[in-house]
């Protein structure tokens, strides 16, 4: 099947079979082979070379390339409509590689306060250190944003739908007005996954992923992989290579094997998120829901322009303080109790502890992240038993903050939830 056809095919069969078109696997293998080799080997020193200076296509040592790892950067990269890809050890060394290759001292950047608390401390604590001039500006005040790019920006940063506030921003208007001034445009396409949105066609220049959630799915792989116009994923690929952040063989194959799957798994926490926000949104103990498929929700308009679906993660906060937080958490058997989001299972936790862990109150309170908001991020289970499960924590919660201890025992809380 030539590129042409593999063009034509939809995201739901790019999925499945980008990148693997060919079919010219090892002894006719009908699955991708990992290929655990450091070094790649020549008879001859003019090929050698030639793969050497990329003038024959090859592999010669695995901290540059692999086959394992090309076939999983493809299949990204069509997915995302990108000219070329690489890839990162981790979602964290594809955004810092990605803003170190692009960036000098002196340069500007210009990003929006509650990006991924990993990210945030990469503006606030590491590029300042290399005089690398850094503003971060109300996510909601798309005004704000362009006021900060015309007055000097080399890097829009944009994070969309945010973590763990789900903002939505306007990628087209934010692009246009970035190009107005010659500056690189980079989104953090983490959250929506290329089924619910392609930010290059929007008009940025990069989309990054941590292909450890929802790319792979099954939280058993780390990685990273940054898509764009084949100049700037170079740059960033020279600098990896040289850093030496490499994606390795076997997370790139456990990652392949579930991309698989994504459409349909995407699919699913799409319609169950949705389903899910709009009971919590009627939940007489749950203060504020934070999810673009609401209707309810500022950024929804802009998000049903951009996206496909709304993603699979929501947030909300309840009545009550932090107290009320550590409560409800433990109540809940339908989820993992863990600081991660994407997976086929259910996982729930505050930013304290997981998308934030490393930044200060004050920090998260000077990004707008509340104490007391719980990120859910939405499994393929039966969004029925979901709602059954935050249905009697929400009440056990709720029982605690009015003081009603009900039939609680303190000694026994794991037997009930056993």
């Amino acid at each position: 099947m030539d590129q042409q056809h593999n063009d034509k095919l939809s995201p739901d069969s790019q999925a499945v079979w980008a990148g693997e078109l060919e079919k010219n696997f090892w002894q006719r293998a009908t699955q991708l082979p990992l290929v655990n080799s450091v070094s790649f080997g020549y008879a001859d020193v003019d090929e050698w070379l030639d793969v050497a200076l990329q003038r024959k296509a090859g592999h010669i040592y695995g901290r540059n390339t692999n086959p394992t790892v090309a076939v999983f950067e493809d299949k990204v990269r069509q997915l995302e409509g990108a000219e070329a890809a690489t890839s990162f050890a981790t979602g964290m060394a594809a955004i810092s590689n990605t803003l170190f290759a692009l960036l000098a001292p002196g340069s500007r950047v210009v990003s929006v306060k509650d990006t991924y608390g990993g990210t945030n401390q990469l503006f606030i604590n590491f590029l300042p250190r290399w005089n690398v001039h850094v503003t971060l500006v109300d996510t909601a005040d798309h005004d704000a944003i362009e006021a900060a790019t015309r007055a000097g920006c080399d890097l829009l940063y944009l994070e969309t739908p945010t973590n763990p506030t789900l903002k939505v921003l306007d990628l087209r208007r934010l692009s246009t007005a970035a190009k107005r001034v010659g500056a690189t445009v980079v989104v953090d396409n983490t959250f929506a996954t290329p089924m619910n949105t392609n930010p290059l066609a929007f008009g940025a220049d990069l989309v990054l992923h941590s292909a450890t959630k929802f790319l792979g799915g099954h939280a058993d792989a780390l990685g990273g992989v940054v898509c764009g116009s084949a100049e700037l994923v170079e740059r960033i690929y020279h600098y990896r290579e040289i850093t030496g952040a490499t994606l390795d063989p076997s997370a790139a194959y456990l990652l392949l094997r579930g991309m698989k799957t994504l459409h349909l798994r995407v699919r699913q926490q799409n319609e169950s998120a949705l389903k899910i926000a709009r009971f919590l949104e009627g939940h007489s103990f749950v203060r504020d829901v934070y999810y673009p498929g609401l209707e309810s929700n500022e950024g929804h308009a802009t998000a049903a322009r951009q996206m496909r679906g709304f993603g699979g993660v929501l947030s909300f906060t309840l009545q009550g303080d932090f107290e009320t937080v550590k409560a409800f958490l433990p109540r809940l058997r339908l989820a993992h109790l863990a600081a991660n989001l994407g997976t086929v299972e259910t996982v729930a936790g505050p930013p304290a502890t997981t998308s934030h862990v490393e930044c200060t109150r004050a920090e998260r309170e000077a990004m707008g992240i509340p104490e007391t908001l719980i990120r859910y991020s939405v499994g393929i289970e039966d969004p029925d038993d979901l709602i059954r499960d935050l249905t009697q924590a929400l009440d056990f919660a709720a029982r605690r903050a009015h003081g009603d201890r009900g039939s609680f025992r303190e000694a026994g809380v794991n037997a009930e939830r056993a």
